[in-house]
């Protein structure tokens, strides 16, 4: 696994405003500005939270473990990248797994920002999906995932902010990927 970036403060990216947009190296657009803890970009020159790198091929532990450490920390939005990578560089088998998860946090993450409507949707669609794989896959589920209970979380989270539509705290609302012994 390759450390962890801090665009918000050295970027491979550069803004072009000749192009009116950011871009890396080779050209590719890339949002520079920074981020908050709940990925909402900030003004260019603000601090920002160091960001999850793109394209990291890591284990299923590896991203979990990674991911649980971001959503522990209130960063959802930045466990939905490192879900997202698994979800696009995994086996084939495996990506409807990871792009519920990355629903999962999206959800969190938009409950967080005062999205509840989309929250609770993202959150039972990435719970559907996630059911769905565990129903057609052999245990056990990659990196000790426990898929019953993301679902289950998934699921009672979206009816709580349904039914009180308020802003979720990310970091107290995190779900334990794997089942504690």
């Amino acid at each position: 696994m390759e450390p962890r970036d801090d665009r918000s403060a050295e970027s491979d990216a550069v803004a072009r405003p000749d192009r009116g947009r950011d871009r890396d190296a080779e050209g590719k657009a890339r949002n520079a500005r920074p981020r908050d803890g709940l990925g909402r970009p900030l003004p260019y020159g603000a601090p920002g939270v160091p960001r999850a790198p793109e394209g990291v091929v890591r284990t299923a532990g590896a991203s979990v473990d990674e991911a649980q450490e971001l959503l522990r920390a209130g960063r959802p939005f930045h466990a939905h990248e490192v879900f997202e990578d698994a979800w696009k560089s995994g086996p084939a088998e495996q990506r409807a797994l990871w792009r519920g998860l990355a629903q999962t946090a999206v959800g969190l993450t938009h409950a967080a920002r005062g999205n509840t409507t989309g929250g609770a949707r993202l959150l039972r669609r990435g719970a559907d999906e996630v059911e769905r794989w565990a129903a057609s896959a052999t245990p056990p589920a990659p990196g000790g995932l426990d898929t019953g209970g993301v679902v289950a979380w998934a699921r009672a989270l979206a009816d709580r902010v349904d039914a009180d539509g308020q802003v979720t705290d990310a970091a107290a609302q995190a779900p334990e990927l794997r089942a504690r012994r």
